[in-house]
C-alpha cells in the first residue's frame, strides 16, 4: 500500500520526456503560437526550504497567469519538476507553482508517515469520507492563490489548479468550493487520476459551476479505477451543479500520466488559458524595493552573476529594471 495514489516517481517521464517534448512543440499548435511569440525563453526554477518548487517565466513582468500543481501521495513537488518544466516552455507567461505536501501518517500504508495531503483509510467509498487532513491543505491551495492575487494582482480567473491522483482529488475540492462566488471563479482544474474525496461534504460554491474541469484518467488504473471517475464527475455534476466536466480515458494506461495525457492538459491549460497582456501581473518597481528585495529578485531573475561586485543600491534598481524592460536576459 506504500505506492496508493502514488505516479512511479520520475520513472516514465525519464523515458519519455524528450520525445513527448519533441512530440508536443511539433503537435500543438497552441504551444507552437505562444512558444514562438515569446521567443522560446528558458523559465527560471526556484527550490524553497518548504519543499515548494517554482517555475516561472524568464522575466517575471511577462506572468499574466498560474498554474498550482499538486504531487500525488508520497511524491513530492520534485515529482513533477520535468512536467512542469515542460509545460512552461510551451506555456512561457504562465508561472507554475509545485508545493509538496506535509509528511503524516497515513493509515492504508500501516500508519508510516509519509508526504500526504490527507489520511487515506481506504479505497471504498465509506472510507473515502474520512479525510483527515483535507481542511488543512485546502486552506493552504486557497492560501497560494490568495497571495499571488494580492501580491500581484493576478485575477483567479487566469489561475489553474492542477493534480495528480490525490493532488487531483484535492484540487478538485478546493477548486469548486473557493469562497468569494464568481469573482474567485479559477479557469479550470486538472485532475489526473484522481476522484472527489469526502463527497458528502462537498458543495460547489455558487457561481463556479461553469468552471471547465478536465479529469484524465488511465482505464487501466488498478489503484484508482477508472470507475472512480465516472462515479466523481457523476456526483460533481448531478448533485454539485457542475456543467464542464470532461472526462479522457486513456486505454492500457495504469496510475500513471503519459505523453497523449500531458499534451492534453497543455492543450486544456492553452484553451484556459491563452496569452493576454492585459493581465500581466504588477510588479513592485524596483525604486521601492529594499535592499533584500532587490538581491531576492536579482536572485529569481538568474541574474547573480551579474550582480557580483554590485554595491550600491542603485546599482541593484539598475540591473533589475534593465532586465524587466530587455526580455529577461540571462548572463
Amino acid at each position: 500500500a506504500s505506492d496508493m495514489h502514488m505516479r512511479p516517481p520520475s520513472l516514465l517521464l525519464c523515458f519519455t520526456l524528450p520525445v513527448f517534448i519533441s512530440l508536443l512543440s511539433v503537435s500543438s499548435p497552441v504551444a507552437v503560437a505562444n512558444a514562438y511569440s515569446y521567443g522560446m525563453t528558458t523559465p527560471t526554477i526556484e527550490r524553497s526550504g518548504d519543499g515548494t518548487l517554482t517555475v516561472s517565466p524568464a522575466n517575471e513582468s511577462d506572468q499574466s497567469a498560474l498554474v498550482v500543481i499538486c504531487h500525488g501521495l508520497g511524491d513530492s513537488s520534485e515529482g513533477f519538476a520535468d512536467v512542469a518544466e515542460h509545460l512552461a516552455k510551451n506555456l512561457p507567461y504562465v508561472k507554475f507553482i509545485l508545493p509538496t505536501a506535509p509528511t503524516q501518517p497515513v493509515t492504508m500504508n500501516m500508519g508510516m508517515p509519509m508526504p500526504s495531503w490527507y489520511d487515506i483509510v481506504g479505497l471504498d467509498e465509506r472510507s473515502n469520507e474520512h479525510c483527515k487532513g483535507l481542511d488543512a491543505s485546502v486552506d493552504r491551495v486557497r492560501s497560494i492563490l490568495a497571495t499571488e492575487h494580492e501580491s500581484t494582482g493576478l485575477p483567479y480567473s487566469r489561475m489553474v489548479l492542477a493534480g495528480f491522483s490525490q493532488g487531483g482529488a484535492l484540487s478538485l475540492f478546493t477548486g469548486m468550493q473557493l469562497p468569494g462566488a464568481a469573482q474567485n471563479k479559477l479557469a479550470g482544474i486538472v485532475v489526473m487520476s484522481g476522484y472527489l474525496p469526502a463527497a458528502k461534504q462537498f458543495k460547489i460554491t455558487s457561481g463556479l459551476e461553469s468552471t471547465p474541469i478536465l479529469h484524465c484518467h488511465g482505464e487501466a488504473d488498478p489503484m484508482v479505477q477508472f470507475i472512480m471517475a465516472k462515479k466523481s464527475r457523476q456526483h460533481v455534476v448531478e448533485e454539485g451543479g457542475a456543467t464542464d466536466y470532461t472526462i479522457k480515458g486513456y486505454a492500457g494506461l495504469p496510475h500513471s500520466v503519459s505523453p497523449e495525457e500531458i499534451g492534453d492538459v497543455l492543450e486544456f491549460l492553452g484553451r484556459v488559458l491563452p496569452p493576454d497582456e492585459s493581465c500581466k501581473i504588477a510588479l513592485k518597481d524596483p525604486g521601492a524595493m529594499s535592499v533584500k528585495e532587490l538581491k531576492a529578485a536579482i536572485r529569481k531573475a538568474g541574474l547573480g552573476s551579474r550582480a557580483v561586485g554590485l554595491m550600491e543600491k542603485g546599482e541593484f534598481v539598475k540591473l533589475l529594471k534593465e532586465h524587466r524592460e530587455g526580455g529577461g536576459g540571462k548572463s
